[in-house]
């Protein structure tokens, strides 16, 4: 079994192979950084000794975490200039502590705000499955990274759907934690009551140990989950609309698959839960409104610096009035009450994580409409459970030959998370069986 000190050469190598596409995936690499770590882990692991399932673990971290003495740009060239972060973020010093060797930073759409992934800065990372496809956001870098096998775990940050749509869409998976369990200081804010960090990865297993680390919990291996009776509920309406052939023939072949195995799967008529989101920010977004008072002083005097793109969604949150965004935040807490009420009839809700497979890049860079038509539909299930602040994970279906990946969402109970990992596994030990 290669040591961590050659899988991280053999990355960067592969790194140095991609010419102009490797900035696109990562931009900042920490290579004489990383090799002490990993040389660190393999002297560990000939002594016997290890830190924790990340020991030795190749990790890149989203370019809108602090790392000490390193500018955190969030995908904006508006902060290249600005001064290097004073330390890590705490998530950045947990993952050191368990011996994780980070890599380098991971691109990202312009502070987060969007799903499609693409970056008129710094560039766009062509799918893992297909270059010529989106990547996802605002992860983009972290699920590319992944994807193409240069890390074993990326983190990244999911507002709306960050991780889990560059998960889906590059085959790869992605958790997103209930939001208070993982610390975002030292993280460049999109939505403050929106914001979640989790990880990517190629296994649950990975995603669960990540989690740990950046929790602040001693790792544990996930209790082992018997599909048999287990309870998924099917949530009926918006999640299922506009879906592609592709996406919906997967995701009814793997519902199939675990009925199979023992599961007892129920449609859910929770049509008005799945809509609440979108009707109630009819008018504008909280992520919308938030963002423009994070960036209240540029949105003033920097305005030719933003991502177009970027700019016209947060000038939409700077006319939002105070009564209208504290009554969507009052309501939000009614819903999610409701919410979690309903949760009570389910062990988890399994629905695609994403209505169609990654789009081509080229079309969305030339046309404004197609590219907002795309992100809104990108977004659509994933930020159903910002919205509810429940745990999340996207597990990549069985991929068909010539065919882009396929995402399937999963779902828990708010901090019930640790259960919703061990579902999650069970779920992806009979999905690699069949």
């Amino acid at each position: 079994m290669p040591t961590s000190a050659e899988r991280l050469a053999q990355s960067l190598q592969t790194l140095t192979a991609l010419g102009d596409e490797a900035p696109r995936i990562f931009t900042q690499l920490y290579p004489d950084a990383a090799r002490e770590a990993a040389q660190a882990a393999d002297q560990r692991a000939a002594r016997g000794l290890s830190l924790g399932p990340l020991d030795g673990k190749l990790v890149s971290v989203k370019d809108l975490l602090d790392v000490a003495g390193q500018v955190t740009t969030a995908g904006a060239a508006m902060r290249r200039s600005s001064a290097p972060a004073a330390q890590d973020a705490p998530v950045v010093q947990r993952l050191r502590a368990a011996g994780a060797v980070i890599v380098g930073k991971t691109n990202m759409t312009e502070f987060a705000f969007s799903g499609v992934g693409i970056n008129p800065h710094f560039g766009t990372p062509g799918n893992a499955a297909d270059v010529l496809r989106i990547p996802g956001g605002s992860s983009s870098g972290a699920g590319v990274s992944v994807g193409r096998g240069l890390v074993d775990i990326a983190i990244g940050s999911d507002t709306g759907g960050s991780v889990r749509i560059p998960a889906a869409f590059n085959g790869v998976t992605g958790f997103k934690p209930t939001q208070a369990r993982v610390t975002r200081d030292g993280a460049f804010p999109l939505s403050h009551t929106l914001d979640a960090l989790g990880p990517l990865a190629r296994t649950v297993a990975e995603c669960a140990a990540a989690d740990s680390i950046l929790a602040g919990d001693i790792p544990q291996p996930l209790p082992q989950r018997s599909l048999q009776g287990l309870r998924i509920g099917l949530p009926q309406g918006l999640p299922w609309t506009d879906c592609s052939e592709a996406v919906l023939s997967q995701t009814d072949n793997a519902v199939a698959l675990l009925h199979a195995q023992g599961a007892s799967i129920r449609k859910l008529p929770w049509q008005a839960l799945m809509a609440a989101p979108s009707q109630l920010q009819s008018e504008g977004t909280l992520i919308a409104a938030e963002a423009a008072a994070i960036h209240q002083q540029a949105l003033v005097y920097e305005r030719d610096a933003f991502d177009p793109r970027v700019l016209s969604r947060m000038d939409k949150g700077r006319s939002l009035s105070a009564p209208y965004y504290i009554q969507l935040l009052l309501q939000r807490q009614q819903w999610m009450a409701k919410m979690d009420a309903a949760m009570q009839e389910v062990d988890l809700l399994l629905l695609p994580t994403i209505a169609t497979t990654a789009p081509r890049i080229a079309p969305l860079l030339e046309d404004d409409s197609a590219f907002f038509a795309a992100n809104a539909l990108i977004l659509r299930n994933t930020s159903i459970f910002n919205f509810y602040d429940l745990p999340a994970i996207s597990l990549p279906l069985p991929r068909i030959a010539g065919s882009m990946p396929v995402g399937m969402m999963l779902v828990g109970a708010r901090m019930q998370d640790r259960a919703l990992l061990a579902m999650a596994a069970a779920a992806e030990q009979a999905l690699a069986n069949a």
